[in-house]
């Protein structure tokens, strides 16, 4: 309840600081599916449901919710990232790329980024999609990307957490192998949370063996936003 209540007053809060931005998103690219942020609205978006939405709130959604810049310095931020997701839905039609406050929410498409079961091992359909998004991460070297790996819900949850994590490293690993700089990434396992689909069926566990990516800014980029907005 009490979580509720407060995800329901960040809202509000929310909707008074970024009415004319939250207007402008309805006729917006399909790329821009998140929220622009404000820099009260996202401050306050940023600090309660980071608080909020239990462990949920720590996966990809999270993250770029959390970091919010906000002000003009946040608006540069949102329009590379605009520039940043087209690219990748070019590349990856079938992605789901959601673009939220100043970051980029990334879920590969079916079977793009997914294991065998028990298995931290990337297929070769998955080091195929991987392969394409190289070149868009290469072309902006100032973002962080964190990646979320995940379990469907079979075995135990301490073993289902390792799992989770080996498959998070597979990704920083294979994607590191080409050329990208290793600092770049952080991985989290996220074991079973956030089931995208149902654990009773095995499609559903198959789409629930899977990773996720968060696009964020790195500190050079946020530092050469805030000095062109000062300008």
């Amino acid at each position: 309840m009490k979580k509720n209540i407060a995800i329901g007053l960040s809202l509000v809060l929310l909707s008074s600081s970024c009415f004319t931005s939250c207007k402008a998103v309805k006729n917006s690219n399909n790329t821009q599916k998140g929220a622009v942020i404000g820099a009260a609205g996202g401050a306050v978006l940023g600090a309660v449901l980071g608080n909020n939405l239990g462990k949920g709130g720590k996966g990809a959604l999270g993250a770029v919710i959390g970091g919010v810049v906000g002000g003009v310095a946040g608006g540069l931020i949102g329009r590379k990232m605009d520039k940043q997701a087209r690219e990748i839905q070019e590349q990856l039609p079938g992605a789901q790329v959601e673009r939220v406050g100043e970051g980029i929410k990334l879920v590969l498409g079916e079977n793009a980024v997914r294991f065998d079961f028990n298995k931290s091992t990337l297929t070769s359909t998955a080091k195929a999609n991987l392969d394409k998004l190289v070149p868009v991460f290469k072309n902006y070297p100032d973002t962080d990307i964190k990646i979320y790996g995940y379990t469907d819900s079979k075995g135990e949850d301490a073993y289902n957490l390792n799992l989770s994590d080996q498959r998070a490293a597979a990704v920083k690993s294979y994607l590191s192998s080409k050329g990208l700089v290793s600092s770049r990434f952080t991985i989290m396992g996220m074991g079973e949370a956030d089931p995208v689909d149902s654990n009773e069926t095995e499609a559903g566990r198959a789409n629930n063996r899977r990773v996720e990516f968060a696009i964020l800014a790195n500190d050079k980029m946020i530092e050469d936003a805030k000095k062109e907005a000062g300008n």
